[in-house]
């Protein structure tokens, strides 16, 4: 008497549709589109979006776009400082004993909102950095010191470069520090300073301009627009002379304009004309 053959014998494995295919399997090539290459689906990665273009003059730029540019600055810095500190043993009245919770970035949009900083007091707050770092060596910007820096800093542009500015209350209340010790951060910024909070108004252009240099979501009108005309200069360029006249009489007509153009004086080019002078004022 003959015994039903295994379901997984060799005769069923030989007679299946698809060679090495056990009773039961998918075919190669169903069961989606991770199945004919063995893994998951390819991801399709997003394209990254156009830099935003921010006015030439900043103080047309939102409060907002300023800080975001500042705090990709001062990331940067605490990156680099961090390591630098572990190895100094010099603490100053910015440090903090440990790590405020709130990062950078919202900590100075805090200070920006409610202490109503405007685009050239947050770019003085930048002039500052480099003025205390160069006149006090033990102060460097990291995670322990930036935090205190900025409400100091906030409270010195805002109580000396603007019109109107809060009490140093509600200053204390916006950066969470207490008012005795508020008081004591600003002297002693004032003291390392030496007193000087007024930045020079081509400083802030500059800090303005390199902030957005160094930042790559963000970019200039007047680069794009720099751009558009280097293209449509190109453009022109390749369109000037493409078209070449077989006539040998015109070519003679063109050069005899030419000299007569030169005889009488009219015939000038950019290239030839030399730049204004600047003002001796």
């Amino acid at each position: 008497m003959l015994k039903a053959p295994h379901p997984l014998s060799p005769s069923k494995r030989r007679n299946s549709d698809a060679p090495g295919l056990l009773v039961g399997g998918r075919p190669s090539g169903e069961g989606g589109d991770g199945a004919a290459t063995g893994g998951v689906p390819k991801r399709v990665k997003p394209e990254a979006a156009p830099p935003k273009v921010l006015p030439v003059q900043y103080e047309l730029c939102a409060y907002e776009d300023i800080v975001v540019l500042i705090a990709h600055m001062l990331a940067e810095l605490i990156e680099t400082n961090d390591a630098l500190a572990l190895r100094s043993g010099h603490l100053t009245r910015f440090h903090s004993r440990t790590a405020p919770g709130i990062s950078v970035l919202d900590y100075l949009l805090r200070l920006a909102k409610h202490a109503t900083l405007s685009p050239p007091l947050l770019l003085s707050m930048v002039y500052y950095i480099d003025r205390l770092c160069a006149l006090y060596p033990d102060f460097t910007i990291n995670t322990l010191t930036v935090h205190r820096f900025l409400i100091t800093a906030a409270t010195v542009a805002a109580k000396g470069l603007s019109d109107s500015f809060w009490n140093n209350s509600t200053y204390a209340r916006v950066g969470g520090v207490r008012v005795a010790e508020l008081k004591l951060l600003e002297l002693e910024f004032l003291h390392k300073v030496d007193w000087k909070i007024v930045p020079d108004p081509d400083v802030l252009v500059a800090y303005y301009r390199g902030l957005v240099q160094r930042c790559p979501a963000y970019q200039l009108e007047d680069e794009v627009g720099g751009e558009e005309d280097d293209d449509a200069t190109a453009i022109a360029d390749e369109s000037d002379g493409s078209e070449v006249s077989n006539d040998p009489d015109e070519g003679d007509e063109q050069e005899e304009g030419k000299r007569e153009a030169v005889t009488k004086g009219t015939m000038t080019t950019a290239q030839g004309k030399p730049p204004d002078a600047p003002s001796q004022a």
